[in-house]
């Protein structure tokens, strides 16, 4: 289930905000010019799949993002595990490479058809950290400051929206944010917690 938690920015970042319910999200969001949504899972793709069978499972919803927002480049991108003996280097590579704050001159959009990850979005004092899980689409309007934590152990399968054709090129704020906010690891070992 999809979970929003905001934190204060400061040296030492408070708790403000928690939401589980998808409307309650949405509206939290919204105030930041995000957009959340819900879409049907399709279980089948539960641990990835076909790029082109994923993009064809969802093509109504696509096009009608396409048709609202004028996209360009939809493509879809999964890190699962694997047994393969590089499979430590790439789930760390991959990690490290969205775990710094940045922005994007393009808008970032994601679906998650299975798996989950955190955005952390940095606005207005805040760190809106957005736990998405399969079913969930976030649109970030360009230029919003922010990073991304798929976890030690990642495990997802997104659907992703550009109008460039170059896709994702990040623009990198050298702000060390970040390291202050809890990790997708330790929000989802909360989360875990409080469930039991």
């Amino acid at each position: 289930m999809s979970l929003l938690t905001v934190y204060t920015d400061g040296d030492a970042p408070e708790k403000v905000l928690e939401a589980e319910e998808a409307q309650d999200i949405a509206v939290a969001l919204k105030e930041i010019d995000v957009r959340f949504e819900r879409w049907e899972v399709a279980e089948e793709f539960a641990g990835g799949g076909d790029q082109q069978a994923i993009l064809d499972h969802y093509r109504e919803d696509v096009a009608r993002v396409i048709e609202a927002e004028g996209y360009v480049l939809v493509d879809v991108v999964q890190l699962h595990r694997t047994d393969d003996e590089g499979w430590e280097a790439l789930k760390t590579a991959a990690r490290n490479k969205f775990l710094s704050e940045h922005t994007h001159d393009d808008d970032e959009v994601r679906f998650f058809v299975s798996g989950s990850g955190i955005f952390y979005l940095h606005t207005q004092g805040k760190v809106y950290a957005m736990l998405c899980e399969a079913g969930d689409l976030l649109s970030v309007p360009a230029n919003t400051t922010h990073w991304f934590d798929m976890g030690t152990d990642p495990d997802f399968t997104a659907i992703r929206f550009f109008h460039d054709e170059d896709g994702w090129v990040g623009n990198f704020t050298g702000n060390p944010l970040a390291e202050r906010i809890p990790s997708y690891d330790e929000i989802a070992a909360g989360r875990s917690n409080t469930r039991s």
